[in-house]
């Protein structure tokens, strides 16, 4: 038991954690494989065993991908309609794939991010670390 609070009572850094995530690392270790399958996340780190089943990332990663992903393939595709004004199916054919390729590439990291942020801010089972005791024994209530 001692050694779960010392856990729990260690500092986690925010930077740090959103950063092992997007990596697919633990975010207690940095050791450990988040993910055992593209987007099913591991019941627990097998470095250092920190249960990481608590997540509950939900549509959120999803949200913040289609966000960026939007932005960067609307920005680029009116700058070229502007420019160079090419036919819709130049449009189809640059545009369909850079956003399925970004939307591919970008929902892992951003899961593993979410994972992290929750992790570091104890929510949803996780054990907090950043918590105060008074907002702990008030959410109790």
């Amino acid at each position: 038991m001692a050694a779960n609070n010392d856990a729990t009572s260690a500092p986690r850094p925010l930077g740090q954690a959103l950063w092992r995530g997007f990596l697919g690392r633990c975010p207690k270790c940095g050791e450990g494989r988040m993910f055992r399958a593209f987007l099913k996340v591991a019941d627990a780190c097998p470095a250092c065993g920190e249960p990481l089943h608590h997540h509950r990332a939900d549509d959120l990663p999803a949200y913040l991908v289609i966000a960026v992903v939007g932005h960067v393939v609307v920005g680029l595709m009116l700058w070229l309609e502007q420019a160079y004004q090419p036919s819709t199916l130049v449009h189809v054919i640059l545009w369909v794939p850079l956003a399925l390729a970004m939307c591919l590439a970008l929902l892992q990291p951003t899961k593993g991010a979410v994972v992290a942020l929750q992790w570091h801010a104890g929510m949803h089972g996780f054990p907090g670390a950043n918590t105060r005791p008074a907002a702990q024994s008030a959410l109790a209530r």
